[in-house]
């Protein structure tokens, strides 16, 4: 399974981030799975390359070509096939549409951005791909207490919850991919609170 990791580039986060994000990948690679990210080396990005590397898994690397042009970010040497693209929203779109699942791992906002562009898509009825967002020291808490109150306040419709799911554990979020079977709820009940 092509599987596609968001995260923070950032080299100056907490080293357990790191660790946390590269064991996860090396599982991942070691359960067959390949890897498709956004070819960055720092951060999380590179920790889910290098983890990835390590399992022996294929690595897709996508980046638009002015962050190599201008230096915006350092690239993983090690990808198995690196694409470039004009634009970052063509870098998103080319990573959605080669996925088969999502994990959102800690990040900024570009990471948030990328959940909330595929979590929109998968409410619309235009993907219906397993999405898991790793919270790694309770990094994610206060999004997922955000969500609950976007329902509770009708921003969200109930039946949009069960489209994303967080997890502690690396082996348990591994399993809930391999093992996801879409809801296929119509999207007209997910526009609905």
């Amino acid at each position: 399974m092509k599987i596609c990791i968001f995260g923070a580039s950032s080299a100056h986060i907490d080293d357990v981030y790191v660790q946390k994000t590269e064991e996860l990948a090396k599982k991942m690679a070691l359960r067959g799975h390949s890897l498709v990210f956004g070819a960055g080396a720092t951060g999380l990005m590179g920790a889910a390359a290098r983890g990835t590397k390590c399992g022996g898994g294929f690595i897709h690397g996508v980046i638009p070509e002015f962050f190599r042009e201008e230096g915006v970010e350092k690239i993983y040497n090690g990808c198995d096939e690196l694409t470039y693209t004009a634009t970052m929203a063509e870098r998103k779109s080319r990573m959605e549409d080669e996925a088969e699942a999502f994990i959102i791992a800690p990040g900024g906002i570009g990471t948030l951005e990328e959940f909330y562009e595929v979590l929109t898509l998968k409410q619309l009825g235009r993907h219906a791909k397993a999405m898991a967002v790793f919270n790694i020291r309770g990094y994610f808490d206060s999004l997922e207490n955000f969500m609950e109150e976007m329902v509770a306040k009708h921003f969200m419709a109930p039946a949009c919850r069960k489209m994303y799911k967080f997890f502690t554990d690396a082996d348990e979020l591994l399993d809930y991919i391999e093992s996801y079977v879409p809801e296929n709820v119509p999207w007209q009940v997910l526009k609905k609170d």
